[in-house]
């Protein structure tokens, strides 16, 4: 799994490269993604969504909010909570993203045939679920 992970991770790296996209890396794609397809999220529901620990998220957000990617909105009815958006700037690079996404899945699918497909993203859920029941 963690050969998988890091093979992917370079594949999308180069990907995003080849594709001129260098304002951002896979990681923060992974925050983008989860932006576009939620909206406003808090820096909670962005970790849990992505996977990735808070002080790792914090110092990707700095940067991010530093590169024009995405704004902190505060919370008017909570001083302490704050929202994460996107930019339009960032919303100029969904088209590109989600074209590498794709090309992802072609990679990772390649030679599959559907019912493979099928059984095998059944048979990860499923893993996800017992992971998720041990409430890390």
């Amino acid at each position: 799994m963690s050969q998988i992970q890091h093979l992917s991770r370079r594949v999308f790296e180069k990907l995003l490269k080849e594709s001129g996209v260098d304002i951002f890396n896979g990681a923060q794609g992974r925050i983008l993604y989860v932006l576009w397809e939620h909206g406003q999220l808090t820096i909670t529901e962005i970790g849990r969504l992505t996977s990735l620990a808070k002080t790792t998220l914090t110092s990707m957000l700095d940067r991010m909010e530093a590169g024009g990617l995405i704004v902190r909105i505060p919370d008017k009815r909570n001083r302490r909570q704050i929202f994460i958006s996107v930019t339009e700037k960032a919303n100029e690079y969904r088209e590109k993203y989600d074209w590498i996404s794709d090309k992802m899945s072609e990679i990772f699918y390649d030679g599959f045939t559907d019912d493979e497909i099928i059984g095998f993203e059944s048979q990860l859920r499923r893993i996800i679920k017992n992971l998720e029941k041990e409430g890390v």
